[in-house]
């Protein structure tokens, strides 16, 4: 008797769990019961089409224990939502007779060209190609750098030949050219977080003595100058599918930086966050970027208040490195600013 009841307990308990890990996951009113991918749409749009948190997709999927393999979704594709046990799950009609197949939370790597992104990838592909956070400033001062120009120039452009100092790998000769922008500090507790790299150019190392290489610049964004570092080429595009999630800690932060160089934050701006990969940050996290509530005098007793913050956006992690990373705002109800907190959503 005693076993049964057990069993009746935890049976029970179950069940409580389940509900509530359903009750999380709210389906938009009005939304679609079907709906056809068409070009230029994004996961995230289509996941705010289908659901009150968007980053909450996953969970649609996760709803259906069958699910082995993953399977991206195209232009062309139907989207159907369905439901079993009481449970809705997403059923995915393959454009172009391609069959009737359920969808999975696992990602596969495909051509950005094909598949939907999960966000729109106009919006940082050039600010991939040009920004760069360097971890320490040893890492930094440990690149190799310009230390001449072609007859003595101090600044050069593309087409131009410079001479660089350093240790260079003979198998990638390509490197990109960056100059020492802002450097992030912990604003609470002072501990330094990285170097923004501000992007240069590019250069192919042609020749080589002793540690001075001839270097012929193959692009330029500005001034190459002397002192100016170079690292190896690194791949700058993004898995264009990576899932929206929510992190899987807890996380406090502040929007840093606006690498544009603007004041004000909106839909798309790309910003700067004080965590990153040791904080648990992954990409594809949501976060909620609260703005920071002034502090006013009360005219009736003179004291200093506080006003309470206010959630004002989202946005997705696109890039983590150890202690920053980059983000872009998808949703703001008002304008953002550097120093507006950052949180779990």
């Amino acid at each position: 008797m005693r076993k049964s009841l057990l069993a009746l307990l935890f049976a029970a308990g179950g069940l409580a769990l389940t509900s509530l890990a359903q009750a999380e996951v709210q389906l938009k009113d009005g939304h679609p019961d079907r709906y056809t991918v068409v070009k230029g749409d994004t996961l995230w749009d289509i996941s705010g089409k289908f659901l009150r948190q968007p980053w909450k997709w996953p969970e649609i999927w996760h709803a259906n224990p069958q699910v082995a393999n993953p399977h991206l979704i195209y232009p062309g594709d139907t989207l159907n939502l369905v439901y079993v046990d009481g449970q809705p799950r997403l059923m995915l009609n393959r454009g172009e007779s391609r069959g009737t197949i359920k969808l999975s939370p696992q990602v596969r790597s495909t051509p950005m060209a094909e598949a939907i992104p999960t966000i729109p990838l106009e919006a940082i592909n050039s600010f991939l190609l040009s920004n760069r956070i360097v971890d320490t400033p040893e890492e930094f001062n440990g690149k190799p750098y310009i230390v001449a120009g072609n007859a003595e120039r101090v600044i050069s452009g593309a087409g131009d030949r410079v001479y660089a100092r350093g240790q260079f790998d003979e198998e990638h000769p390509i490197y990109g050219i960056f100059r020492q922008g802002k450097t992030y500090v912990d604003p609470e507790t002072k501990e330094f977080l990285g170097i923004n790299a501000d992007d240069v150019g590019s250069g192919e190392i042609v020749a080589e003595e002793g540690d001075v290489g001839t270097l012929v610049l193959k692009r330029s964004t500005q001034e190459v100058r002397l002192g100016d570092r170079l690292f190896p080429t690194e791949e700058r595009a993004i898995n264009s599918t990576f899932m929206p999630s929510e992190p899987i800690t807890d996380i406090n932060g502040l929007i840093l930086d606006v690498p544009r160089g603007v004041t004000q934050i909106g839909q798309f701006d790309v910003v700067t966050l004080s965590k990153g990969l040791r904080d648990g940050l992954e990409v594809g996290n949501v976060l909620a970027v609260y703005k920071t509530g002034e502090t006013v005098r009360d005219r009736v007793t003179g004291e200093s208040v506080k006003i309470p913050d206010e959630r004002s956006g989202l946005l997705m992690v696109f890039r983590v490195y150890d202690k920053l990373s980059y983000g872009l705002v998808l949703q703001a109800t008002r304008q953002l600013a550097v120093m507006d907190k950052i949180r779990n959503p």
